[in-house]
């Protein structure tokens, strides 16, 4: 089984705010592999919602979608629960997808582990989990420039940057896929080298 957590802040104020990329992506990944009529459901601090990722061969990964309601600051709470609940390994079975403001709006990258980099909800879950051992995919949001973080990362999309988040969301997505399906190496073999959202 493998889970993948998509760190947000819950209720339609934050809604397709900048630091809910990662909400986006596990919606998008549950239209696309939950089945027919599936709805979530209250568990771990969280919504949670299985999936079957189809993997090349044809065969399904049996995967968690985890959206915390706890709030970006304490993500580690729901997301602890959910792994240790189900007996995962988080340097196998864990993926957590995140914004990130060092990277340009819209251009993802993978890693298989790393610090949290000044990112609050990162450091709740290393705190919680004990370590930096799991991957996570970040999702570039651009640099607040001169508007003070929290307003900005809080704040909605312009629309020049809501035209490459699209396309970053939709990569996030298959890179994601290919997570669960070919494992962490591929995945950043694949979509490291990729830019679906930078500008041209």
């Amino acid at each position: 089984m493998k889970l993948i957590v998509g760190l947000g802040n819950p209720g339609p104020e934050y809604d397709r705010t900048r630091h809910n990329v990662g909400f986006e992506v596990v919606d998008r990944l549950a239209r696309r592999s939950a089945a027919a009529g599936a709805t979530a459901r209250n568990r771990f601090s969280g919504l949670l919602l299985e999936a079957a990722i189809a993997a090349p061969s044809g065969a399904a990964v049996r995967t968690l979608l985890l959206k915390p309601l706890t709030y970006m600051n304490r993500s580690g709470i729901a997301l602890s629960e959910a792994v240790r609940f189900h007996k995962l390994d988080p340097a196998r079975d864990l993926l957590v997808i995140v914004d990130d403001l060092a990277l340009a709006c819209g251009v993802i990258r993978l890693r298989e582990r790393g610090s949290a980099g000044g990112h609050n909800g990162l450091a709740d879950i290393e705190r919680l989990l004990g370590t930096d051992e799991y991957a996570r995919l970040r999702i570039g949001i651009d640099p607040p420039g001169a508007v003070p973080q929290k307003s900005y990362v809080l704040g909605l999309f312009r629309p020049d940057q809501r035209e490459r988040i699209e396309p970053g969301l939709e990569e996030a997505v298959a890179a994601a896929e290919c997570w669960a399906t070919q494992g962490i190496v591929e995945a950043m073999n694949r979509f490291n080298r990729r830019n679906a959202g930078a500008p041209n």
